[in-house]
């Protein structure tokens, strides 16, 4: 059990070394990339929401 273990934190190191990790600038681009659509996003569901709530508030 115990070489398992060890095989298993050894075969881990070695595909961390195997991973190429972003530049800082490629970082800051994707960064930029999923704040401004979450901010859409956020924009577009409370358009929508308020939308909702001015055709039920003219229904009842």
């Amino acid at each position: 059990m115990k070489e398992k273990i060890i095989a298993f934190f050894d075969d881990v190191v070695k595909e961390m070394r195997k991973v190429t990790w972003p530049t800082i600038e490629e970082l800051k681009e994707s960064t930029t990339v999923v704040i401004a659509s979450c901010l859409m996003l956020a924009a577009f569901t409370y358009l929508i929401d308020m939308l909702i709530t001015q055709i039920f508030k003219g229904i009842f």
